[in-house]
């Protein structure tokens, strides 16, 4: 398995480039949000890439013998000199190792695997709060569906102190948010009229049958303000435009979901009598 190509960066990445990467490919593989046969093998996949290419030591180790430098017996690898990792509770996991993670730079994360709750809404099985049983104070707010797309600053109190924290844009219903003391199990309110999947918005569009075969512009809103979209001649119900960056903010991240507007053909429940004469008129000089 070539590491590099699986997390799709170039042998020159950055730090930050691959972080990006692993970033991408683990939302789009998790096994809880991808339900593909695949998913499973490829979350495995981009995550074991992740953990030697974010370690500089890992990754020169990788660059000058490839992936037998981690396998058992190779140059340099784990399990060399007598089963270096026979006592590790989490070995054979999945196919994972927790070696190696304790030290990666998840990016302003206090634990490595905090960004599989702020991603993902539930705690990574490597965790150190997995491996270890203190209990942690869970409390839950409630967001209007404008402040988890924007992030918000709040207080509350906690552990009967008042307390102000930022709740980070982009965060999803039933996401949990890891603070130093405590956790955060966030509520969203829905929207009236945008549905969320995740970081992408799906917003419906009423437009007139005359709008849909003429065409023309129609006022469309978006979590970013109102756009102005074009409407092509001939449009057909159920049509949809794909707006590039027009959806929710990932946590932790300069990217952004899309926008999926579909078009909607509203048909009236009454015409009136001469509409009626227009409307046969129409028809028969379309036959």
């Amino acid at each position: 398995m070539d590491y590099y190509q699986t997390l799709g960066v170039n042998k020159t990445a950055t730090e930050q480039e691959i972080k990006t990467a692993y970033r991408r490919s683990a939302l789009k593989w998790h096994p809880d949000r991808n339900k593909t046969s695949e998913a499973a093998g490829k979350f495995k996949d981009v995550t074991k890439a992740y953990e030697i290419l974010s370690d500089p030591k890992k990754r020169e180790m990788y660059d000058q013998y490839g992936e037998s430098a981690f396998n058992r017996g190779g140059p340099g690898g784990f399990g060399g000199g007598g089963g270096g990792q026979s006592g590790n509770p989490f070995e054979g996991f999945g196919g994972f190792s927790s070696q190696g993670f304790e030290n990666v730079d998840f990016g302003g994360f206090s634990d490595p695997f905090e960004i599989f709750e702020q991603f993902f809404g539930f705690q990574s099985p490597f965790s150190r709060g997995g491996r270890r049983q203190q209990r942690r104070d869970v409390y839950e707010i409630t967001l209007t569906f404008e402040e988890a797309v924007d992030g918000v600053k709040k207080t509350m109190i906690v552990k009967g102190e008042e307390k102000s924290f930022q709740i980070p844009a982009g965060v999803d219903n039933n996401m949990a948010i890891r603070f130093s003391d405590f956790d955060l199990q966030v509520k969203v309110k829905p929207h009236p009229y945008f549905t969320r999947k995740g970081q992408d918005i799906y917003f419906e569009k009423d437009i007139s049958y005359s709008l849909a075969v003429l065409g023309g512009v129609v006022e469309v809103p978006t979590v970013n303000g109102t756009i102005k979209l074009k409407i092509r001649p001939g449009t057909q119900s159920g049509t949809t435009v794909k707006l590039h960056d027009q959806g929710v903010p990932y946590p932790q991240s300069n990217r952004k979901g899309d926008q999926y507007v579909i078009y909607k053909i509203n048909t009236p429940a009454r015409v009136s009598g001469r509409a009626k004469e227009l409307l046969k008129e129409l028809e028969g000089e379309m036959e």
